[in-house]
Formats: structure tokens, C-alpha cells, sequence
């Protein structure tokens, strides 16, 4: 097999470390791929970590041991994560995406893999250490937003059902009031989705009152699983009380107005990296 030179191999071992967010690779793995000795390959760890980090691409973290290796775990900065939100926010504004009941169209945008993916890196890095072995969301546009979360931390992504479907097998339900519309709503998840005693994320896309967050919640303690974390990527500032508390939203929206042409969302200022 022909040789690779030092730089092909970093260039290498970045392109499938980041292709691959939290799975860990055998030093074997990439000895055996490049044909170099062990101490080669820890060499060129060392320059990716160092090329890593210092354009803040993520982390590059070894783990030693007979069951050790190396693996990337995709990291925003604070720095980062704000210019991106502010882009975002600045997106929103246009007036153009008012439609009637003074809500914003953002389907556009929460469906662009660069927003979605660079979203969830976000999610990723703020419930890194949360111990979190499962995405939770419901269906239907907060799924990208969960789905690339679920990526970055390389956890399964579980999909609560507003109806129940055949293909679902046995499901658990639970009854729901909505926090924005006061009407007594049901949601659904397979029995066999998550088994007992695990830990869960709950993201989705947008939170007014809170109803279907408890709901979700409600739902997790059905199927007797721990819920570590929750976070959303919009809330409105209205109502000031939630239904939920120990949640974190990336962006708040705090007035709609059709008639003015105005809409006033930014960074929530609660949110921290």
C-alpha cells in the first residue's frame, strides 16, 4: 500500500473524526488505514488536535486504556455561537415572514442543514457532560433540530408521535392541555423506543407556554426514563410563566406585530455557553 505522508494523514484523520462526532476510534483503526506504527498516529493526533482547536473546529480528545482511542466532539465557542445568533435573529426580522396571527415563518430556515446542523452543535456543546443517551423531540419541526443534536453527541433520536401509528408496534400515551391553545391534546411513543432508566434530551423547535414540553416530559416519566435536559431553539417572552422550568432557548421572541412590519426576537439572554 503506498504511503502516506504526514499531512495527508492529519488531513485524513480530521475529514473522518469529524465525519464521525463522539465515536471513538481504535488507534488500530487509523494504524492499520494509513500503515503506520501506533506512535506515528499518536504524533499526528497531537497536530490535528492542535489544528483543531486552534480554529475552533471542536475538541479532539484521546482516552487511554485497552478500550481507549480517540474520538472528535464538535464544540461552538461563545464567541462563535453568538455571531451565529445573531445572523439568525437578524433573518428572522424581516417582515416578509409575518403571516396572519402574527407568527413568524421560519420553516425556511430550521430546515437549511447549515442552520439545523450548526444548531445542534450548539445543543451539543451546552449538554455535552449531561449524560444524555437519547434525542427526544415530537413531531414535525423541531425533528432537524433534534436529529442533528443527536448527531453531534452520536445518540439515537426518538420521535413522539402525535398519532398513533401501526408501525409504532405497542405505545405509551399520555393526554396533554396546550399551554398556547388550552385545548387537551395526545401524544404517543412506541414502548419498545426507550428502554427503562435511561436519559433523555428533550429539544424542539419552539416554546410558548410550555404545554407540550410537559407533556413530553409527563411522557418520559410514562416509559420511566430520566429527562437531563431541555432545550428549545425559540421561545416567546409571553407568557412570562412557563408550565416547564430547568429549560434553556437559544432565541426569544418578544412581539410580532403584522401591522407595524415589526418583528422583535434576539439572543435569550438567559442562554450561556
Amino acid at each position: 500500500m503506498e504511503k502516506f505522508k504526514r499531512n495527508e494523514r492529519v488531513a485524513g484523520l480530521i475529514k473522518i473524526l469529524s465525519d464521525n462526532p463522539n465515536h471513538l476510534f481504535s488507534l488500530n483503526y487509523f494504524s492499520e488505514l494509513f500503515s503506520a506504527a501506533k506512535s506515528t498516529i499518536s504524533e499526528d493526533i497531537a497536530s490535528a488536535r492542535k489544528i483543531v482547536e486552534q480554529i475552533s473546529l471542536g475538541q479532539i480528545e484521546t482516552i487511554s486504556g485497552a478500550t481507549g482511542g480517540v474520538k472528535y466532539r464538535p464544540y461552538i465557542s461563545k464567541t462563535d455561537a453568538i455571531r451565529f445568533l445573531d445572523e439568525l435573529c437578524e433573518k428572522l426580522r424581516d417582515p416578509k415572514r409575518i403571516i396572519p396571527g402574527n407568527y413568524i415563518y421560519a420553516s425556511d430556515i430550521i430546515y437549511d442543514p447549515n442552520v439545523s446542523s450548526k444548531v445542534g452543535e450548539i445543543f451539543a456543546t451546552y449538554f455535552m457532560n449531561s449524560g444524555a443517551e437519547y434525542v427526544v423531540t415530537i413531531e414535525t419541526k423541531g425533528i432537524t433540530l433534534a436529529h442533528m443534536t443527536a448527531r453531534a453527541l452520536n445518540i439515537p433520536l426518538v420521535i413522539i408521535r402525535r398519532e398513533n401509528r401501526v408501525t409504532e408496534g405497542s405505545t405509551v400515551s399520555v393526554n396533554y392541555l396546550s399551554g398556547s391553545t388550552k385545548r387537551i391534546q395526545t401524544m404517543f411513543i412506541s414502548k419498545r423506543a426507550i428502554p427503562e432508566g435511561k436519559k433523555v434530551l428533550i429539544i424542539d423547535d419552539f416554546m410558548k407556554a410550555g404545554g407540550t414540553a410537559k407533556g413530553i416530559i409527563g411522557l418520559m416519566k410514562e416509559i420511566k426514563v430520566d429527562v437531563v435536559g431541555i432545550g428549545f431553539l425559540m421561545k416567546t417572552v409571553e407568557p412570562k410563566e412557563k408550565l416547564i422550568s430547568n429549560y434553556i432557548s437559544l432565541l426569544e421572541v418578544d412581539e410580532v406585530e403584522e401591522q407595524k412590519g415589526t418583528i422583535n426576537i434576539y439572543k435569550d439572554m438567559m442562554f450561556s455557553l
